[in-house]
């Protein structure tokens, strides 16, 4: 056995003549440690690594090229040191061991550079209440240097669908620092099943954010956890903050040429955007040929919406030869269930331009008693005076024809209170628009709406 390890080193490492010859009888090395040294990697790099293959942490195959490269652009030392952090990560519960050992990489050279101590090995999560709370409960753990990530899907004795849709989603902020899944999860349950929860993690610490997202596999459930957990205390003194959270997908852009149809506009941001999924847009009332200048993008996830925002707002990419101005999409708040569950106006939309008040009137009022009605451009209000009736025209005319347009007919919602700030607060800075070009907020917790 020794004589084969001396014969792969003897192959490996071309001693040079200064050097004293390295005592080999008692390393031994796998076969992959001449594909180390042949890699580029020094020697003492190469054996650490080879040992961590050989303590059965990590296995060559885990590793990528990327890991490799990353790692021989280190100097000696901190090749050594990351390697030897690696090595003492909790990795349990870790998929990808690669881009683990890129997370270490990186987070080193962050802390090189705020010349912070490198080694700080901060005491994590209690493993054996983690590894009971997998047990009960089967569901999967995957670690990364970013975040935890408990379930996703979930086991499929527990729910077997597909991913859940929005309104699922809550945001849980002021999580002491040192808390994990194991506290998290007993809490969270009781509200009804969970898709999944991340946990997001600083990896200069090595602890958590202070905040985690959770999907619920229903919107009930996800209602029910802001009540039972929003403002209780998880730890004495210490408050949870929960609330639904927006994964925010979709991006207003302007300046568009008013010709364009849908299908121009899905074309054209489609070349230079991926995941783009649908276009909404609005056409002028009397000139259905023409949008109003601006539309919606909704792309298939929140990644592919920053994506494509930054790329638009990069100034490098033109949109039929112009730049666009881009800005996300003020989310669709769910208004409260029992708020909608008392509204007695409908809206109404798709309007022809020969609808009159007295017309929508005369259609409407067969339904039962109306307050009023109120006409805007291609849309308008109409005010019932009891629920029961105002649920039974939305029923009946949604999708009829009123002189020669199909209408569509929703609840109306009620006044916001948020967006009606959000709007003033737009309304105050358009006016100013240099303002925003110097000045900077100071940093805050990352908001519920993702985006």
């Amino acid at each position: 056995h020794n004589k084969m390890a001396n014969q792969v080193n003897g192959n490996a490492v071309q001693l040079k003549e200064e050097e004293e010859p390295m005592d080999t009888s008692s390393v031994t090395h796998t076969e992959h440690y001449k594909t180390l040294i042949e890699a580029g990697l020094p020697q003492k790099v190469a054996e650490r690594l080879d040992e961590i293959f050989q303590t059965g942490l990590v296995a060559y195959v885990d590793l990528d090229e990327r890991a490799i490269d990353a790692l021989r652009e280190f100097n000696e030392e901190g090749a050594l040191s990351v390697l030897q952090q690696f090595k003492e990560s909790d990795l349990s519960h870790v998929q990808n061991k690669s881009a683990f050992l890129c997370g270490v990489m990186k987070t080193y050279r962050q802390r090189e550079k705020q010349g912070s101590k490198v080694q700080e090995s901060t005491k994590g999560p209690d493993e054996a209440k983690i590894k009971a709370l997998l047990e009960r409960t089967g569901y999967t753990l995957d670690v990364t240097t970013g975040q935890r990530k408990y379930g996703g899907p979930p086991p499929d004795t527990v729910y077997s669908g597909n991913q859940p849709g929005i309104g699922t989603e809550v945001f849980v902020g002021k999580i002491p620092r040192d808390l994990y899944e194991d506290e998290l999860v007993p809490l969270f349950e009781k509200a009804g099943p969970i898709w999944d929860l991340r946990l997001m993690m600083d990896p200069l610490s090595g602890q958590n954010r202070g905040y985690a997202f959770i999907t619920f596999c229903s919107k009930d459930a996800a209602q029910e956890a802001v009540k039972l957990c929003d403002n209780y205390e998880i730890r004495p003194g210490k408050h949870l903050g929960v609330c639904i959270s927006v994964a925010n997908n979709r991006l207003f852009v302007g300046s568009i040429p008013k010709n364009k149809t849908k299908e121009n506009i899905l074309e054209e941001f489609g070349k230079v955007t991926e995941g783009l999924v649908d276009v909404i847009l609005y056409h002028q009332p009397d000139d259905k040929k023409k949008n109003r200048g601006f539309c919606f993008l909704e792309y298939e996830d929140h990644k592919s919406a920053a994506q494509a925002r930054r790329r638009l707002m990069s100034g490098k990419v033109k949109v039929w030869g112009n730049v666009v101005t881009v800005e996300w999409a003020d989310p669709v708040e769910e208004p409260d269930p029992e708020v909608m569950a008392k509204v007695k106006v409908l809206f109404v939309r798709n309007l022809a331009t020969t609808v009159t008040e007295e017309i929508l009137e005369k259609s409407f009022s067969e339904f039962g008693k109306l307050e009023r009605v109120k006409k805007l451009k291609d849309y308008a209000f109409v005010h019932f005076e009891d629920r029961g009736a105002a649920v039974k025209a939305m029923n009946e005319m949604n999708g009829k024809e009123i002189e020669g347009e199909e209408i569509e007919i929703v609840l109306a919602k009620p006044p916001d209170k948020k967006r009606k700030e959000r709007q003033a607060a737009r309304q105050a800075s358009r006016s100013t628009a240099y303002e925003d070009y110097y000045y900077y907020p100071p940093p805050r917790m990352p908001p519920p709406i993702r985006g």
